[in-house]
This record gives structure tokens, sequence and C-alpha cells, in this order.
């Protein structure tokens, strides 16, 4: 007895363990979802205000939300197809590797820009200008060089593995028709060489042609062919007996000797 409540008490205690691990787990997925839906919501906000300011105030302010928002596009772009590509493949982890360090410098710049933003001395900010202008065309372009490597490696993966599927559908689809090579065969069988011997007319027969062409054979032979043997006895002419001969429906019925017609 004491057994079975120790059971029992195991099992109650797992299953609130288990329960305990499963909230904390749907907490975390909840959470995360949320932080994942709030950071895209202010991107989303910062980058209307950047457009905003881009149309709105033309002067430098209007620069550096040019140049924010070309390095948080540029970015965001390489970053996307840098997570849509496989795991598996190394070059892969060593490129995102190699973005991880430029997103370092491309929040630095960011971060740099948007205190511009908000610096009230407009002739530090127009100094300042080209250096910022270079960095962020120099990241942005390591960025573009990065993604459209690897779009393009994606691509040329994608050709091979679609050509090899096409040699693989070819083959599969010749061995689905294999009947049309019966066809063909049945259609125009091979000749066989013919080793017979010559008729009158010149035509050849087969091994067993003058067994089996008759007395047509027979009287040619006795013509003078001498490709054959000629026949001892000419065969006897035999005429046939009209009341032995078979009738058919359609015809008349035979006249014998000494019936009336």
């Amino acid at each position: 007895m004491e057994a079975v409540v120790a059971i029992l008490g195991l099992l109650f205690v797992l299953f609130v363990v288990a329960g305990v691990f499963v909230a904390v787990k749907a907490v975390q997925a909840a959470k995360r979802g949320v932080d994942r839906t709030v950071a895209q919501a202010r991107r989303t906000v910062e980058d209307t205000g950047l457009r905003a300011r881009q149309l709105a105030q033309p002067g430098v302010v209007g620069e550096l939300a040019q140049l924010r928002l070309s390095l948080r596009t540029s970015m965001r772009a390489t970053q996307d197809v840098l997570r849509s590509g496989s795991p598996d493949d190394a070059s892969l982890g060593e490129a995102a590797g190699l973005f991880q360090r430029l997103s370092a410098h491309g929040h630095e710049l960011d971060d740099d820009l948007k205190r511009l933003e908000r610096e009230p001395d407009r002739a530090t900010i127009t100094a300042r200008l080209p250096e910022l202008r270079a960095r962020t065309e120099r990241i942005t372009h390591s960025a573009e060089s990065l993604r459209w490597a690897v779009r393009d490696r994606a691509r040329k993966f994608a050709d091979d593995d679609l050509a090899s599927l096409s040699d693989q559908i070819d083959v599969e689809s010749g061995a689905l028709r294999h009947w049309t090579r019966v066809e063909d065969t049945a259609a125009h069988p091979p000749r066989e060489p013919v080793r017979g011997r010559r008729s009158t007319a010149g035509q050849p027969h087969g091994p067993g042609g003058p067994a089996a062409s008759g007395p047509a054979t027979a009287g040619a032979a006795g013509s003078g062919d001498d490709w054959g043997p000629a026949s001892e006895d000419p065969p006897a002419l035999t005429t046939r007996d009209p009341r032995t001969q078979p009738s058919y429906p359609w015809q008349k019925a035979p006249r014998t000797e000494g019936t009336a017609p």
C-alpha cells in the first residue's frame, strides 16, 4: 500500500513539473513573439519617420534621414537573405559571422546619424556629412556584396539541382515509353540473310523453297532449270468427280449423267 502511494505521489510530482515546464516554455514563446512584434512595429515607425523627414526636410536633416534609411534597408535585406539560407552550409556560417561584424559598424554609424539629427549646429553636421556618407557607402556596399554572393550561390545550387532533375526525368521518361521500342521492332523486323535458290522469275526462296512450292517448282525444274533436280515422272492428271466435289448453298447442284435437264 505504501508503495502504491509513493508511486502515485511520484507521478503527481512529475505531472506538476511537466506542467510547469510547458507553461514556462509557452510564456517564453509568447514573450519572444511579443518582443518580435514590438521590434517590427518600432522599425516600421522609424522607417516611416525617416521617409517623412527625407521628403519634408530637404536640407542636412533630410540627407541624414536618407543615409539612415539606406543603411537600415541594406542591412535588413542582407540579414533576411542570410537567415533564409541553409544552416548546413559552412560557407553561409562564415558569411553570417562576417555580417555580425559588419552589423556592429552599422549600428555604430546609425547611432552617430541619430545623434546628429538632434544636433542644433547645422555647420557641424554639414562638415561631417562627407565622412558619414563615405562610411554609409562602404557599409552598404559590403552588405550588398555579401547579399548578392549568397543569392548567386543559392541560384547556382538551384540550377545544378534542376539540371540533375531534368536528366533523371529524361531517363525515367524513356523507361516509361519502353513499348515504343517493341513496336519499332515489330514494325521493322531484322532481315535474315537469304540463302535459298531462285525460281525462273528470279525471286529468292528459302531453304525449303522447292519442297514448299509444289507443282510450280516441279514444272520449272522439268523445263530445263538446272538449279534443281528434275522430276523423274510427271504428275498424273486426274479429273475430279463432280459427285465428290463439295457444294455450297449459293451454287447450283452439279449435273450428273443420266439426269434429265
